[in-house]
């Protein structure tokens, strides 16, 4: 009978444990932009390999895409992390009151290119502007188009619409089309049967972070643990993903989104260390997620040059630099 009764409470000792543990893990929902994809692989790699459980949290990723508006989720705290794009949206929101602040940029570079049919004297930088036609979306148009108007002399009136159909950018080789340089050029390689040129807008001066980190300023001021743990977990799952095994986060991809290929995903991550997208730069030293407030003014700067933004933002309500520049992760990097 005591054997009985020790071995009930010690039992009764290890539930109670195990139930403390599991209330230390607290639910949090990450929203991305789009479709799951090899650009949010950080993010599953640290669900897949228990990285943000091992600092307390329990993180869902929700799946973003064209009828979902993630921000606005956030705002009415349905969510508690968002991908942000480029830093576009951020400054805006200062500008519009939105309490939203920058935690993190998971990407040193925005993916964003330009792409040129290779032997049609359209092979430099310089060379883009004796395009017969820019194949453009609206958003690209009114920003980053405006800065290479400004700051090179491209011409607008050369512009039309991009429909997200490569066809008309195969079909006619004197023309240049905008992509991420992690996906557009796989299209046109399978569909069009050639390796198109490649400029990445970062390596010409437009440099905005991208892929962010969002939260509400609330969210910083109440539970900052929780936001040291997922910005630091995100970066830990960034160095796993591109250098170590992500087997499982590429499973969990394919499965939330049945229509990407392993193919696709093995091109994307080439193309993410290729170009330095994810880990370059101040990343070397400051670990990924990094930003700087000299980064910031400078694309601050061109976009009020090219009057993409107006001047007086206060830029630094955007971003905080609390929680990145620390080196975390570095240690993973193989």
């Amino acid at each position: 009978m005591k054997t009985k009764l020790f071995m009930s409470v010690a039992a009764l000792t290890v539930l109670a444990g195990s139930a403390g543990l599991a209330a230390a893990q607290e639910k949090v929902t990450f929203q991305t932009n789009w479709l799951a994809q090899a650009e949010h692989g950080g993010y599953y790699q640290a669900v897949a390999d228990g990285t943000y459980k091992a600092c307390g949290l329990e993180v869902t990723i929700a799946q973003g895409g064209p009828q979902v508006s993630g921000r606005p989720l956030m705002l009415a705290g349905k969510i508690d992390f968002y991908m942000g794009g480029n830093m576009l949206q951020a400054f805006s929101a200062v500008q519009e009151n939105i309490p939203v602040v920058i935690v993190a940029a998971s990407f040193q570079k925005e993916p964003q290119v330009l792409m040129s049919h290779p032997g049609q004297g359209l092979d430099t930088w310089e060379d883009l502007k004796k395009a017969e036609q820019y194949i453009l979306g609206d958003e690209g148009f009114q920003s980053y188009f405006q800065w290479m108007v400004t700051e090179f002399g491209f011409d607008a009136a050369k512009r039309i619409p991009y429909t997200f159909n490569p066809a008309p950018f195969i079909a006619n080789k004197m023309s240049v089309q905008q992509g991420y340089v992690t996906s557009e050029p796989y299209a046109v390689e399978k569909e069009g049967g050639f390796k198109p040129n490649l400029f990445l807008l970062a390596d010409y001066g437009f440099d905005t972070y991208a892929t962010t980190i969002e939260t509400m300023a609330d969210t910083i001021a109440k539970r900052p643990e929780v936001v040291k743990c997922f910005v630091d977990g995100s970066a830990k799952g960034w160095y796993n993903y591109l250098y170590g095994d992500n087997k499982a986060a590429n499973e969990m991809i394919m499965k939330d989104n049945p229509d990407i290929t392993a193919e696709q995903i093995a091109f994307s991550i080439d193309k993410m260390k290729e170009y330095g997208i994810v880990d370059s730069g101040d990343t070397e030293k400051l670990g990924i997620g990094a930003m700087t407030d000299e980064r910031m003014k400078s694309f601050y700067d061109k976009m009020v040059a090219a009057k993409v933004l107006p001047e007086g933002i206060d830029i630094k309500k955007a971003y905080t630099l609390d929680f990145v520049n620390k080196g975390v992760g570095l240690d993973l990097k193989k």
